[in-house]
């Protein structure tokens, strides 16, 4: 097996709603803000080489919105897909696999492009993975997340016969998914958000997606405004950053424009940032 960190662009957010109830004089000191309150996000994939399989997580925003839906997200620097690809010796055809974490826009918007008058996958060779729970949340979208679920990067993957669905478990993970990791469902950010967990020369690097997208959301109360339970965020985040200590996890940040990956450690004040490391100074 190898692992390839895949930049599909960088944006902006609104740091306010990042935080949710967190002031901004706290929440500044890790994410400072521009003069618009705005502060740097990525859209950080991770590509898993596994034999005959290559398996991307996650896929960014994409390009087929328009010029005024992206002005909202202040995009800037110089990633795409493709060139993070190429970097590495591949090409969308390539992809066998597209496992999404969740159908928010910067999380699944490039897992479809236009083609014509219409939309068709982005990647060709692939089958798109998410689960029935999630899907059917996401195609009748409640009001709160419809800015979120854009039926234009969702719909093309069912018609094309394409998409898949990840089994879902009695409890809340399971140890060995369809694609050969392990998965940790969660459902403050939005219903059954899956979180891979990955085995991996004898560390488990997690895919951290929303539940926690920066290395400044690491404090309990420091929950995104745009969960839709944010107190079962809490109770699902208290768990999971207990077990992050206690199997020594390395926490792959997709958001975090910053910072690739980092560990944690218990402190007097909760479990706090241990170290940030380098992707290249692990794999």
């Amino acid at each position: 097996m190898r692992l390839y960190a895949i930049e599909t662009g960088n944006f902006k957010l609104d740091g306010g709603a990042m935080f949710g109830v967190v002031p901004k004089s706290l929440w500044s000191r890790t994410n400072p803000a521009d003069q618009n309150n705005m502060i740097d996000i990525a859209a950080r994939s991770l590509l898993i080489e596994d034999g005959n399989r290559l398996i991307l997580i996650d896929t960014g925003m994409g390009n087929k919105q328009s010029d005024k839906f992206f002005s909202y997200y202040y995009l800037w620097g110089d990633h795409s897909i493709d060139k993070s690809l190429a970097q590495h010796g591949f090409h969308r055809d390539d992809i066998t696999d597209v496992f999404m974490t969740h159908l928010h826009f910067d999380h699944c918007g490039g897992s479809v492009e236009r083609h014509g008058e219409g939309y068709r996958p982005a990647f060709k060779n692939a089958r798109f993975w998410t689960n029935k729970e999630h899907w059917d949340w996401a195609v009748k979208p409640n009001a709160r997340e419809k800015a979120s679920f854009l039926s234009e990067n969702i719909l093309p993957l069912e018609e094309s016969g394409q998409l898949e669905f990840i089994a879902t478990p009695q409890g809340d993970f399971v140890k060995e998914s369809e694609l050969g990791f392990g998965i940790l469902f969660v459902d403050g950010h939005t219903e059954k958000q899956m979180i891979p967990h990955i085995q991996y020369q004898g560390k488990t690097i997690v895919f951290t997606a929303d539940l926690l997208p920066t290395a400044g959301h690491i404090p309990l109360p420091y929950v995104m405004g745009y969960d839709t339970r944010p107190l079962l965020t809490l109770d699902e985040k208290a768990k999971f950053l207990k077990n992050a200590v206690n199997n020594d996890y390395y926490l792959f940040l997709e958001h975090d424009a910053h910072n690739e990956i980092c560990t944690l450690r218990e402190t007097e004040k909760g479990i706090r940032l241990d170290n940030i490391i380098k992707f290249t100074d692990i794999i």
